[in-house]
């Protein structure tokens, strides 16, 4: 896959971006960077200005600083959203003065322990980030946007805590994982709300350790958890996406990574996927058949890109990583349970 930039469309939307927030009324995040890497990945560069209009209303200026990050008090500014500028300015100086990968390889496994803050959200800009760097080389505006996106998950870090463990069955499989996890007691109120009360979930490949191994397992985490959206979405249509979004984004950002934090990065999607399951998954299944017979990958991004919304656009794009046609049904699915974007 090479990034389709179109006479540079993809730069010039993050350029266009970098002078709104990461976040908008106050938690909501701002969806659009990840939507025109994904548009552009997709062959779809002619359409991202479109959506970008489509989607202004959306957006909000940038945030005003707080207080500088520096090398010596960025533990204290960890996991504060007042500070997001702060960090954003922090990453955009860190990412001129050495190389991508060796800022990501410093941040990652610090970031790592956070990546539930922000419903997954900061995790997924970053791995759209490096898919971006990784297919199309390195420029300002995307060497901008992995710092925008590392700065944000800084701000909104928040890691899980008092979880207990609950054992699995030998050899279960992702599928079956995600079918075990216990939902929580009271499935009411926001991430952040929710979030609090995920108090168990099983265990799945806690003991894996080599890298190529957590990464077939990650790959097939995400697999699971994609298809498992055409049965299960109804229960938030909207939330139960970053079950599959959020493991895809650290698959895509392994290559990227030393080896030895494959294997962390297993663990640490597992438990977000698990947690978003837990937290919005519904009671029961419902039967799903696909009416995809006659789609090409292309004609169901045609369709999600139709609708506009911008979960959408990204189930879309990680059923098109996945490939199968239980992935492409999970991601038309997606659109039937989902409202349009209208400007």
């Amino acid at each position: 896959m090479n990034i389709d930039n179109a006479s540079g469309v993809l730069d010039e939307a993050l350029e266009r971006l970098h002078t709104s927030g990461p976040e908008r009324l106050g938690r909501l995040t701002n969806h659009a960077p990840m939507v025109v890497e994904s548009l552009a990945s997709h062959g779809r560069s002619a359409d991202v200005h479109r959506w970008l209009d489509l989607y202004s209303s959306h957006l909000e200026e940038f945030p005003a600083p707080f207080a500088p990050v520096t090398g010596a008090d960025w533990p204290e500014a960890l996991g504060d959203p007042r500070r997001a500028a702060d960090w954003i300015a922090y990453f955009t100086r860190e990412i001129a003065d050495r190389p991508w990968r060796e800022l990501l390889a410093t941040w990652w496994p610090r970031l790592l322990p956070g990546m539930y803050g922000g419903s997954t959200h900061p995790v997924i800009r970053v791995g759209h980030a490096v898919r971006a760097l990784t297919l199309s080389g390195e420029n300002p505006p995307r060497l901008t946007e992995l710092a925008h996106g590392l700065g944000y998950w800084a701000a909104r870090h928040q890691p899980v805590t008092g979880i207990t463990t609950l054992a699995a069955a030998p050899g279960v499989d992702a599928l079956a994982a995600l079918d075990s996890v216990p939902p929580i007691a009271d499935p009411s109120g926001g991430f952040p709300t929710r979030l609090a009360r995920v108090d168990r979930l099983p265990a799945w490949q806690d003991a894996t350790t080599d890298p190529d191994e957590a990464r077939r397992r990650l790959t097939e985490l995400v697999r699971a958890a994609t298809h498992r959206y055409a049965t299960h979405g109804h229960g938030n249509a909207t939330m139960m996406v970053h079950a599959a979004t959020a493991p895809n984004a650290v698959l895509r950002t392994l290559p990227a990574l030393p080896r030895e934090l494959w294997a962390p990065s297993l663990h640490a999607a597992w438990t977000a996927s698990a947690a978003v399951t837990a937290m919005y998954a519904p009671a029961e299944p419902v039967a799903y058949t696909s009416p995809r017979v006659w789609l090409t990958g292309e004609e169901v991004m045609e369709r999600a890109l139709a609708h506009g919304d911008e979960h959408v656009i990204k189930m879309t794009d990680t059923a098109l990583d996945v490939g199968d046609e239980r992935a492409l049904a999970a991601a038309l699915r997606c659109a039937e349970l989902s409202d349009p974007l209208r400007g």
